[in-house]
């Protein structure tokens, strides 16, 4: 009887035990899982635009034509800045949604307001013959900076009649009183080539990144305009993909990304490698899968490429005749903060995942943010200088402005 009341015990035991273990092992599993679902970020909506032709009003002439809209939005110390290219002005306005400051174009038809707009905002109207402005930024003197397309006259082409150099950026003073312009030399310079985008740094330094036929130019000017270096990126000289033979493995690399530093006198270049897709019948490509990214860190003084940060991919599962596959998808290049922090982002089917890498620590924050994808027509996003998404979103029947205050997700790792 002791011995089968010791066995009845011991089994006891083993139970317990194993139940407990399951029970460990089922939490484990629920971890896990949990630990795979991106949290969203809230959405804080700040103000609503109409469309129309008056000076608080955007025009976006045919949504239709999604294509043709050339209208851009930044963001600076709570204060937003709208390029409407279509209807050939530029808009700052408060968190609020109020004009505080107008720059039209008078031969646009834009200029359909009365002298209400001065007693409201104590801001006068600023004409200027700008056409189509695009990508725009602001620097902590409040100086803007637009792309704008030169006359038709002052435009550069190759000897086959290829347009090569036609836009310029304008820049204007804080109260708008003074403007001039900034081309390939700095102040009054020639046209540059297509301009990707510009950026202010901490220095108010601005940078011009543009798109060549072999690959990336980007000048860095001072303050004051003046052109400190000219550094081109061509595309067969950058590094191969590191950890292999890149060149006996066929890697393919592309240059997706230049954005420089916003403390120090640096780029940031985004590498995307390729692998061949080898069939196994044949034997014979078939295609290229993506590989791997890597964020590459150029100095500016000496043009070398110090080591580089790897950027993970987006992976997005699909399941199919009860099989699961996963695709990896290389983010896009976003920017970066004061802080440091590395801002990547990629359209998702209900909005967009946000990736944001510390590239020393190697800490990474992944978040979500919904936007119903079938609402929004256009959308113009910008990162801030402290690390806050905003973005422009044209809907139907108005346009949206709302930001992510992924700022505090980024502090919250900075705290001691």
């Amino acid at each position: 009887m002791k011995l089968y009341a010791v066995s009845m015990t011991g089994n006891r035991l083993l139970y317990f035990l194993y139940i407990l273990v399951s029970i460990s092992f089922a939490a484990l599993l629920v971890s896990c899982r949990r630990s795979n679902i991106v949290e969203s970020v809230d959405e804080d909506e700040l103000f609503c635009l109409s469309y129309g032709n008056f000076e608080d009003q955007l025009n976006m002439f045919d949504l239709t034509d999604v294509g043709n809209i050339h209208t851009t939005m930044t963001m600076r110390d709570g204060f937003f800045y709208i390029a409407n290219g279509e209807a050939g002005k530029i808009m700052e306005l408060n968190s609020y949604g109020d004009l505080l400051t107008l720059y039209y174009n008078e031969d646009s038809g834009s200029a359909a307001f009365t002298q209400d707009i001065t007693l409201k905002n104590k801001h006068m109207p600023i004409a200027y013959p700008f056409k189509s402005p695009g990508p725009i930024t602001v620097d902590s003197r409040k100086y803007m900076y637009v792309v704008s397309t030169m006359p038709k006259e002052r435009q550069e082409e190759d000897e086959t009649g290829t347009l090569l150099y036609s836009q310029i950026v304008l820049r204007f003073s804080s109260d708008g009183t003074s403007c001039d312009y900034i081309g390939q030399q700095g102040v009054g310079g020639t046209p540059f080539p297509f301009i990707r985008n510009i950026y202010t740094t901490a220095d108010d330094e601005l940078v011009v990144v543009c798109t060549t036929m072999e690959g990336s130019m980007v000048y860095w000017f001072s303050e004051t305009g003046f052109l400190m270096y000219k550094i081109p990126i061509i595309t067969k000289d950058v590094p191969k993909m590191p950890g292999i033979a890149a060149a006996n493995a066929g890697i393919i690399a592309a240059v997706q990304d230049v954005i420089p530093d916003y403390e120090s006198r640096r780029l940031f270049v985004k590498i995307d490698y390729y692998q061949p897709r080898i069939d196994k019948d044949s034997k014979a490509e078939s295609g290229i899968d993506f590989a791997k990214t890597f964020l590459f860190s150029l100095s500016v003084d000496n043009g070398k490429y110090e080591s580089p940060v790897t950027i993970p991919p987006y992976e997005e599962t699909v399941t199919e005749d009860y099989s699961k596959l996963v695709f990896k998808l290389p983010y896009d290049f976003f920017g970066v903060s004061k802080s440091g922090w590395l801002f990547f982002v990629i359209s998702t089917s209900d909005g967009f995942n946000v990736e944001m890498v510390q590239p020393f620590s190697q800490k990474i924050i992944r978040r979500h943010l919904d936007i119903n994808h079938k609402d929004v027509l256009y959308y113009s996003m910008s990162l801030s200088d402290s690390g806050i998404i905003s973005a422009l979103l044209v809907e139907q029947d108005k346009a949206k402005v709302v930001w992510w205050r992924t700022d505090s997700l980024t502090a919250a790792i900075l705290k001691p």
